[in-house]
């Protein structure tokens, strides 16, 4: 039998169906809202999604940045002329910092024995004397004066570890830093050179490791010069301490290594030398710790294409760091000199800046070694390792200050600490609180007077436009 709706009925089952459809909407709307712009409700550095750290080479911040206006630079005197000489054993007198116009530098050493007698006791005056004592440097041959030296000296003779660069030599640095936050007291973590910086890079220390499979058995070393003491490709791994992966890890946090062209990043990778030589593992030190093999996340080492795409893509990691290959080093002995460099860390900013995670991305740039390059301030003696010669340091993001100049004193422990903070609810890399204790002296992300670089972000401002910059304006 066929039954009658009343018209009424009917009505009212279709403003039900409505409201629920309305509803399922709605409730669809906010568990999208939830899952891919949970972000509204965040606050403070739980804006920062993705910390991204690109380390270039061997530029001492006066290098760079002595002349950068309101920054604490050369010192002046009452004329405003930089009031700076410093002893010079080949020429008999003293000699001053000069500018320079010229791509590359013969530079100087950069050993933990080069710092320590750059520093001289805090005088801050042996880079030119440490800069002529081996003759592989041209600082020894002013006498001679050789052709082949004559590009690397400056109007005087003055040996290149005393010149200095501005905007007109590296213009999208110094746009970054007029834009964004430039650090003046951005130290490198310890007085030595590339391989020891990293390794503070990614772990808080650097050490020998005597038995590599007892994170116990580790002692400081900051020089690391000995073959045995460091490692390199297709052999076991020789770092026995903890790394801030390991960490991550534990918490499920990803993060990616990305190096540069020539550079191995695979274990085993090819065996042959590529077009500038034979690729050292110096800034490519995480295949050689014994927790990342522990953790299985050797495959988190990549090429800087990698990078670029899931910069592209919106697939960032939470955690990057980008190094550079030999090309685009800034090393003074690279084949391809400053503006090189310059180019590729634009490209690294541009990719993050274009890519869909940009207001989510904080960008911080820095050198891991002064490179013999003179820099004025004494660096402060937080324990038996460190700190070193003062390093250019920049940060850029959306949610970055501008022009701000940070004086707080900062290190490569603090990008640690940041990450630690973001990501890891502050653990630190104890050894009375990690899960693989290790044997280090001290835990440099609480060492007193280290600054936070939450502070270099206003979290209350809306976020701002990317800066795009031409990588080669030299070209234009």
């Amino acid at each position: 039998m066929r039954r009658n709706t009343s018209p009424l009925l009917l009505a009212l089952a279709f403003v039900v169906c409505a409201a629920l459809a309305t509803l399922g909407a709605d409730l669809s709307a906010v568990a999208a809202s939830d899952e891919g712009g949970s972000r509204r409700g965040a606050q403070g550095i739980e804006l920062l999604d993705h910390l991204i750290f690109i380390v270039q080479e061997n530029r001492s911040f006066d290098h760079y940045f002595g002349t950068f206006p309101g920054a604490k630079g050369f010192p002046r005197d009452r004329r405003g002329r930089i009031d700076v000489c410093i002893p010079d054993p080949v020429l008999g007198h003293c000699s001053r910092p000069y500018h320079t116009n010229k791509q590359f530098q013969d530079a100087g050493p950069h050993s933990h024995p080069a710092a320590v007698k750059d520093v001289n006791g805090g005088k801050m005056n042996g880079f030119i004397k440490v800069a002529s004592a081996p003759r592989t440097f041209c600082a020894n041959a002013r006498r001679r004066f050789t052709k082949q030296c004559r590009k690397f000296l400056g109007p005087k003779k003055q040996p290149d570890v005393m010149s200095y660069m501005t905007s007109k030599q590296i213009p999208n640095y110094w746009r970054y830093a007029r834009q964004f936050v430039l650090e003046d007291r951005m130290f490198a973590p310890t007085d030595s050179w590339t391989l020891p910086a990293h390794l503070f890079l990614v772990s808080g220390w650097s050490a020998y490791c005597p038995a590599p499979r007892d994170p116990m058995s580790c002692r400081s070393n900051i020089d690391l010069k000995k073959d045995r003491e460091q490692w390199n490709y297709f052999e076991p791994p020789k770092y026995g301490w903890t790394d801030i992966t390991w960490l991550l890890h534990e918490n499920g946090v990803e993060w990616g290594y990305y190096v540069g062209e020539g550079t191995c990043w695979q274990n085993p990778c090819e065996d042959k030398p590529g077009p500038w030589g034979r690729s050292l593992p110096g800034k490519n030190p995480l295949p050689g710790f014994v927790s990342v093999r522990q953790s299985d996340q050797t495959d988190r080492v990549l090429p800087h294409q990698d990078y670029l795409d899931a910069a592209a893509d919106g697939t960032l990691p939470s955690v990057s760091w980008i190094v550079p290959g030999n090309r685009v080093s800034e090393h003074p002995a690279g084949p391809t000199g400053v503006r090189s460099g310059m180019a590729h860390v634009t490209r690294m900013v541009n990719a993050a800046m274009q890519g869909p995670d940009w207001e989510s991305t904080a960008i911080f740039v820095t050198w891991d070694d002064w490179g013999g390059f003179y820099d004025h301030v004494v660096p402060p003696r937080v324990d038996r390792n460190g700190y070193g010669l003062r390093v250019p340091g920049l940060v850029i993001g959306p949610y970055a200050k501008t022009g701000v100049i940070d004086h707080q004193t900062l290190t490569f422990d603090a990008y640690l600490k940041l990450i630690e903070d973001r990501f890891l609810d502050g653990e630190r890399l104890d050894p009375e609180t990690m899960s693989r204790p290790d044997s280090r002296p001290t835990v440099r992300e609480e060492l007193p007077g280290l600054g936070d670089l939450a502070r270099s972000f206003d979290f209350t401002q809306p976020p701002r436009p990317p800066l795009i910059l031409d990588p080669t304006p030299f070209d234009s």
